[in-house]
């Protein structure tokens, strides 16, 4: 496997731990025999046009510093190249991460990973040309989504807290047109899922069980729910224990359409766009540093 490896750090992750830690991490890699190019951006554009640049120019790896954001960014560089992608998790979030069992407390122990070269392919999914590691949220998760980013105040997950408690005090079941794999489905729901990883929003596991190397997509449906039954299943999410709930359907496929009025989709906690929208599972895309059993 190549040594040449380029380090792109977010600066603002983990309130400063990306800025703090990412000469530490620089100097771990070096001392496992890569050689290390750091690349310094200003704004996300900027580091998505450098890290695309890289990989094109051969870099063996890239290594993203930060959170799922970062790591969005650096899937869109990497996918289906030979280029081999790093994950250092110092963001709030880091599913990315959690789906792939790296260490999400000490982003050290992440790049000894790179260090020792354990590396694997995976798949990813892709939805309006972009390329995502995670979930897929249309429904009330994404209108949420779309609500927390109009606010100033407060910063971090409470952020999110007070979307989802504003978001539920208006939201209404939606009219979705799906195809699964060509099966046409017409109903009311309050989210659909695809997950190509099992979970969001910082281990919420919506699309509990799936699988980021199983060659297939995980589709998740919450029917119908009162506003009272909805706060009673969110603490549930964070153990998978929803699937066992009445209004909880879930799909396999390889590919899905979704379609509903006002929806914009995200997928790895970047906005994508309005519905609808097409998902296909892209397997074995990715070459990622990880350890040999996923553990999903």
């Amino acid at each position: 496997m190549a040594r040449d490896l380029v380090l792109l750090a977010n600066p603002a992750a983990g309130k400063g731990r990306g800025a703090r830690g990412a000469d530490a991490i620089a100097s771990r890699l070096r001392a496992g025999g890569f050689s290390v190019d750091r690349l310094v951006a200003d704004d996300a554009e900027q580091a998505a046009k450098q890290a695309g640049e890289a990989v094109r120019s051969g870099a063996g790896s890239l290594v993203c510093m930060g959170g799922d954001g970062m790591v969005h960014l650096g899937l869109q560089a990497v996918a289906a190249s030979e280029t081999t992608l790093g994950i250092i998790p110092t963001g709030t979030g880091n599913d990315v991460a959690r789906a792939l069992d790296l260490p999400r407390d000490d982003p050290l122990r992440a790049a000894d990973l790179i260090v020792a070269s354990q590396a694997r392919r995976i798949d990813l999914a892709e939805a309006q040309g972009t390329y995502f590691a995670t979930v897929l949220a249309t429904g009330f998760d994404s209108k949420v989504n779309e609500r927390a980013n109009t606010m100033r105040w407060p910063r971090g997950q409470m952020r999110y807290n007070l979307a989802t408690l504003s978001e539920l005090s208006v939201f209404t079941p939606l009219r979705y047109n799906l195809e699964i794999d060509g099966h046409r489905l017409e109903l009311d729901a309050m989210l659909v899922a695809v997950g190509n990883g099992p979970s969001y929003g910082g281990g919420l596991r919506i699309t509990h069980g799936a699988r980021i190397d199983d060659g297939r997509l995980d589709v998740v449906i919450i029917k119908p729910l009162s506003k009272l039954e909805l706060l009673w299943v969110y603490p549930k999410l964070f153990s998978g224990r929803h699937v066992t709930h009445r209004q909880y359907e879930h799909h396999f496929a390889r590919e899905v359409s979704l379609a509903a009025p006002g929806i914009v989709a995200y997928a790895d906690g970047e906005r994508l766009g309005p519905l609808p929208t097409t998902v296909r599972v892209a397997p074995n895309t990715l070459c990622v540093y990880a350890p040999r059993s996923l553990l999903s």
